[in-house]
């Protein structure tokens, strides 16, 4: 079942088959291949076509009819966090038998871009993003007025292993080394290139032509843009983005610690270096959510994962610290960040 990007029905994480192997050679070259280092040229279909011996049109045909499965999001963009704009991770306490309307309210507002069900007392976690933090303070006012269930926000502090793609294969994310960037000045064009954007790539035999056309820069200015966006940092990543759970990794869980914070890079450090580990960062604490230290775990089955979160903390030293364990049982929402310029300050 294709997960919706808003709406008032959640898609069920339970586990299902196997994942996505070699059923389809081509497919899953699509998928798993160019989760990065995508071709930025003016015919980049060609490209991928010539690396995989098919068709600039069968190469198109096949990712939007992935698109159109849910499989994919988009081939599209990427952005690190609080490079552009801010975002953070927010929660909110939801009675049970208000969860399916809080969640369809909080999945409404375009700053959220995943919404999830995860068990635990707080059990609705989303991302907001906005351009800036004064931006987001009133977004989380908004969620918190519009549901009535106040959201505590756990922004990011450190991050410890970024989003380069995820394996198909293993399970695993790329890894890559983080370092901490200074927020970027857009001009007024390219926060209209960001917006068109969101949604990827469009299905054009020169999708930058088709960009640089809308958002009045030019093809040529578009893939500058968007070479010095991944070489400055802003961008993690340009290509393929997919939907795990979509191709068989259905079990996924937030996994937590309360770490001193004199020993939590270091510690988190050691757990980002582990076999296993999704994403791992550091997030501010508040009274009532006392935990620092998250990684993210997938897998095909709970057993699978929790196995693998038991051997990481023995591993690293975190078996003796407050934990716990959040699995996600519904995802509501799942898109990428939505930013709306900040137009009375954009050059």
């Amino acid at each position: 079942m294709q997960i919706m990007d808003q709406g008032p029905q959640a898609t069920a994480l339970a586990p299902a088959g196997g994942p996505l192997l070699a059923a389809d050679a081509l497919d899953f070259r699509l998928l798993n291949d160019f989760q990065r280092g995508f071709p930025l040229v003016s015919e980049p279909w060609d490209v991928l076509a010539g690396q995989l011996g098919c068709s600039a049109a069968q190469v198109m045909a096949r990712l939007r009819s992935l698109h159109d499965e849910g499989k994919i999001s988009r081939v599209g963009p990427v952005f690190a966090p609080n490079r552009i704009g801010a975002s953070t991770l927010a929660a909110m306490a939801v009675p049970e038998a208000e969860l399916p309307r809080v969640a369809m309210q909080v999945s409404a507002f375009p700053g959220v871009n995943h919404n999830y069900r995860r068990e635990h007392r707080y059990n609705l976690w989303f991302v907001a993003s906005a351009p800036d933090e004064a931006a987001l303070a009133r977004l989380l006012e908004h969620v918190g007025a519009a549901t009535g269930c106040p959201a505590i926000a756990l922004p990011l502090v450190e991050e410890y292993h970024i989003d380069l793609g995820f394996d198909l294969a293993s399970g695993r994310r790329t890894r890559h080394a983080v370092r901490p960037q200074p927020r970027q000045a857009l001009t007024r064009s390219e926060w209209q290139l960001i917006d068109l954007l969101q949604d990827g790539l469009p299905w054009a035999v020169r999708p930058f032509q088709a960009l640089g056309d809308a958002a009045g820069l030019g093809e040529g200015r578009v893939l500058r843009t968007l070479s010095r966006w991944l070489d400055d940092g802003t961008l993690r990543r340009f290509g393929v983005v997919v939907r795990h759970r979509e191709l068989g990794w259905r079990a996924n869980a937030m996994c937590v610690w309360q770490v001193p914070e004199a020993q939590v890079s270091a510690f988190g450090h050691a757990l980002a270096a582990e076999d296993g580990v999704s994403l791992c960062y550091r997030r501010r604490t508040t009274p009532d959510w006392p935990y620092n230290l998250f990684c993210m775990i997938h897998g095909q089955g709970r057993a699978e994962v929790d196995a693998r979160r038991a051997g990481l903390a023995a591993r690293v030293g975190l078996a003796t610290f407050p934990a716990a364990v959040l699995f996600s049982t519904d995802c509501y929402k799942q898109c990428g960040a939505r930013y709306q310029a900040p137009l009375e300050r954009a050059a």
